[in-house]
């Protein structure tokens, strides 16, 4: 039944007014409650870092509900401010301490180099801000695990931002393989070698920096053995070493139960497609070029038969950890159950195994 609407003249200004049923006056009320709740639960995020991947993940946020890029730090007050001009952020800060200390920030993502990100955590930790940190979480195992230690002291949340564990196609790869879609998984082969075109002092190559492939590229290969295949019984792995002391390349092997092996390999030396591959007894999915990235999932099964698994994507693809961590927030959690702390740690033990068999050093922290 259609309600009624009374209007009524005012004679003193001619204003009309409108007199509503009860039942629509309340859901108009609620609605506007909701709204303003909505509003009130918006987390304020602030950046750490103003380089590539603070841009990458700035530009992700604008995708993200409940969700306003409040603040940004940098060391220096122009890099700040032209950041803070870009990406229409409302607080530039010249130092990374000051952005910390702002009383509206609810969460800082930290993008600043490898060498930085224990302290930088420990720094917004201590500070009372829950943090988002890029991967890989620090340099080795022991600072990861103060990381942890000092979010639980302070009861805070804490996450790494392996962003392609947030991804609908990673996701898919694994939900196919646990199904069995393509028979027990046999062989995976993964690889991330890109012609790196930057000098040695660039981050890649810097020591100081926590640079080299490993840490920087490598890991994505290392992230997809662990997520897809777990933690392996055994593995070999050698790296070349170039004139600024780190790898250039480095490979890597993990072995199996059931005579399963995991073949991956990550260069700055050589342009190559970025595929990854895993080989079951009925079939084998295939992870296009630029795997870690968003995009489709192919499976190409034993009787030739194809089907290409696509996906629609809102952003760059850094969004999906974003509203991780939103959502984790909202509910009061400190912990991620997509990426937990002890995820994070068996990816950092990995990978200190991996340079302790290549001899890849990083004295300032090893």
């Amino acid at each position: 039944m259609t309600a009624n609407i009374h209007v009524f003249e005012n004679f003193n200004n001619g204003a009309e007014y409108i007199l509503l049923p009860v039942s629509i006056f309340l859901f108009l009320k609620q609605t506007f409650i909701n709204i303003w709740i909505e509003e009130m639960k918006k987390i304020k995020w602030c950046i750490l870092g103003t380089g590539g991947i603070s841009r990458k993940f700035a530009e992700a946020l604008k995708a993200v509900e409940n969700s306003e890029l409040y603040a940004v730090g940098s060391r220096t007050r122009e890099s700040a401010e032209s950041f803070a001009h870009e990406f229409n952020v409302t607080k530039a800060y010249s130092s990374y301490e000051d952005a910390a200390d702002d009383p509206d920030v609810d969460v800082i993502y930290i993008g600043t180099p490898h060498n930085l990100h224990c302290e930088n955590t420990l720094m917004s930790l201590e500070k009372g801000k829950s943090v988002l940190c890029e991967k890989p979480l620090s340099i080795n195992g022991n600072e990861v695990r103060k990381m942890i230690a000092k979010a639980k002291e302070k009861k805070l949340f804490f996450m790494e931002a392996l962003w392609s564990r947030f991804l609908p196609n990673i996701i898919k790869a694994k939900e196919l393989i646990d199904s069995g879609e393509i028979g027990k998984v046999k062989f995976l082969n993964s690889c991330f070698s890109v012609k790196s075109s930057y000098g040695p002092e660039h981050r890649q190559y810097n020591k100081v920096l926590g640079g080299g492939s490993l840490l920087d590229i490598g890991i994505y290969n290392v992230f997809l053995s662990l997520f897809l295949l777990g933690k392996p019984k055994e593995f070999i792995a050698m790296a070349g070493i170039g004139s600024t002391d780190v790898d250039n390349s480095c490979s890597f092997t993990f072995k199996y139960d059931n005579d399963t092996i995991a073949v991956m390999y990550s260069s700055f030396m050589a342009q190559c497609d970025s595929i990854a591959e895993i080989h079951g007894e009925k079939g084998k999915i295939l992870l296009p070029n630029m795997f870690h990235c968003p995009n489709d999932v192919k499976i190409i099964r034993s009787d030739g038969k194809e089907e290409i698994i696509q996906f629609k994507f809102k952003s760059n693809g850094y969004n999906f950890e974003a509203e991780e961590v939103v959502k984790c927030l909202l509910a009061g959690q400190t912990e991620s159950k997509l990426m937990t702390w002890n995820d994070s740690l068996d990816l950092i033990d990995m990978l200190d195994s991996i340079r302790k068999r290549c001899g890849i050093i990083y004295p300032e922290h090893d």
